[in-house]
C-alpha cells in the first residue's frame, strides 16, 4: 500500500511528467497529477483538472486531499511579457501550497522547478559556472518572485523546500511550449524527409559554445532523493547530467541517429522555414502510423531557434550538490539515445 502521497502540479510537462513517471516505478508512492489536460501516456497516476490560478477552486477541489505529503511544483504559464509572467505563475504556487498547507498536516516538503534563466541566460552571457549564490539579474523573473514568497511562506512550518534550476532540460512531452528534445526529433526527421544532411541551425557561436543538459528523468530522482535528505532543507540547487559539452562535439552522433549526414552550421531561423512544412509532417504521420499530433503540439520553433542561437557559454556548477552527497552523471547521447528510442516506441516520430 502506497504510505506516500505526492501532488505534481504541471504533470503533462517536460519535468512534471518525468516526475509523475519516476513516481509511479516506486511501489510506495499514490500519486496525484494537475493538469488541465488529460494525459496522453499511460498511467496510474490519478489526474485533476485545476486552473491554480483561481484561488477559490483550489481551495475546493484539493479539500479533499488532505494526506498530501509531497508538492512537486513544475507548472508554467508562458506569456508575452516577463512582467507579464509574474503574477500567473506566483499566484500558481500561492494557491497550491498555502490550499494543502491548510488542510494536510502530513505535507513534509514542496520542490519547485525553475531553471537557468535564474541567472539570466535569456537576457545574454551571464557569470559562468553559475552558482546558486550568485547575484540576481535585474528583475522581473518570476522565479525570485517564487522563491521569496516560499521562503518567506515556510518559515515555522512543519515542512520544507528545495528550488531546482536544470539547464537544458530534455524529456517526453506534448503540448509543452519549451520542449528541446522535440525541435530537435522533427527537425532531423524534416531533413531526412528531404534528403538534407543534418544541419546545425543556429549560429556558429552557439554550435561551439559550452552547452549543459538535463535529463528531466535524472531532475527528477534528484528531487525525490532531496526531499528526503535533512541536509538539503529548504535550499536551492543547481542540476544537469554533469557534462559540460558542445553541440559540435556531439552533432554527428545526433545526425546518426537518424540515418543522416552531418552537415556544417547554416544559420536559419526555424519559425520560418518550418512554418510551411505542416503538410509534409502530416504526410510523414499518416505514412508511418504517428500518434496524430500536429507540429505545433510538439514544437515551438520560436524556443528552438533561441536554444539555438545563444552564443555565450552556459554553464552551471554541481558543487553544492555534489557537496550535499548526490552524484549520477550521465553522457549527452546516453541520455538522446534513450529518449529517442521512446519516442519512436510511443509513435511520435518514425
Amino acid at each position: 500500500m502506497p504510505t506516500k502521497i505526492c501532488i505534481v502540479a504541471g504533470a503533462l510537462g517536460v519535468a512534471g511528467r518525468a516526475f509523475i513517471e519516476e513516481l509511479e516505478s516506486r511501489s510506495d508512492w499514490e500519486v496525484i497529477g494537475i493538469s488541465r489536460r488529460k494525459p496522453d501516456f499511460s498511467t496510474r497516476a490519478r489526474f485533476v483538472s485545476l486552473d491554480l490560478t483561481d484561488a477559490d477552486a483550489c481551495d475546493r477541489v484539493l479539500a479533499e486531499f488532505s494526506g498530501i505529503t509531497r508538492i512537486y511544483f513544475a507548472a508554467y504559464a508562458p506569456s508575452t511579457t516577463l512582467t507579464d509572467e509574474t503574477a500567473p505563475n506566483l499566484a500558481m504556487l500561492v494557491n497550491l501550497v498555502s490550499a494543502l498547507d491548510r488542510i494536510s498536516p502530513s505535507l513534509r516538503h514542496v520542490a519547485i522547478v525553475h531553471g537557468s534563466k535564474w541567472y539570466g541566460n535569456h537576457l545574454g552571457p551571464y557569470k559562468t559556472p553559475a552558482r546558486e549564490d550568485d547575484p540576481r539579474h535585474m528583475p522581473p523573473n518570476f522565479y525570485y518572485d517564487q522563491q521569496d514568497w516560499l521562503e518567506k511562506y515556510q518559515r515555522g512550518k512543519r515542512w520544507t523546500w528545495s528550488s531546482w534550476r536544470p539547464h537544458g532540460l530534455c524529456g517526453l512531452s506534448v503540448g509543452s511550449p519549451m520542449n528541446q528534445l522535440n525541435a530537435l526529433a522533427i527537425y532531423a526527421t524534416i531533413s531526412r524527409e528531404l534528403d538534407l544532411p543534418l544541419r546545425f541551425p543556429g549560429s556558429a557561436n552557439a554550435f561551439r559554445a559550452v552547452y549543459q543538459f538535463t535529463d528531466a528523468s535524472l531532475l527528477a530522482r534528484a528531487a525525490l532523493w532531496a526531499s528526503e535528505q535533512p541536509s538539503c532543507a529548504n535550499q536551492a540547487f543547481n542540476i544537469t547530467n554533469g557534462d559540460y559539452d558542445r553541440w559540435e562535439n556531439i552533432w554527428s552522433d545526433l545526425a546518426r541517429e537518424f540515418g543522416l549526414e552531418p552537415g556544417p552550421v547554416q544559420t536559419i531561423s526555424l519559425s520560418r522555414f518550418m512554418a510551411d512544412k505542416e503538410p509534409l509532417w502530416s504526410s510523414i504521420r499518416e505514412r508511418h502510423g504517428l500518434k496524430p499530433y500536429r507540429m505545433d503540439e510538439l514544437v515551438n520553433w520560436k524556443f528552438a531557434d533561441w536554444v539555438y542561437s545563444s552564443p555565450f557559454d552556459q554553464m552551471s556548477s554541481l558543487t553544492k550538490i555534489h557537496r550535499a552527497g548526490w552524484n549520477e552523471p550521465l553522457e549527452a547521447m546516453r541520455m538522446f539515445n534513450r529518449l529517442f528510442a521512446r519516442m519512436r516506441a510511443e509513435r511520435i516520430i518514425p
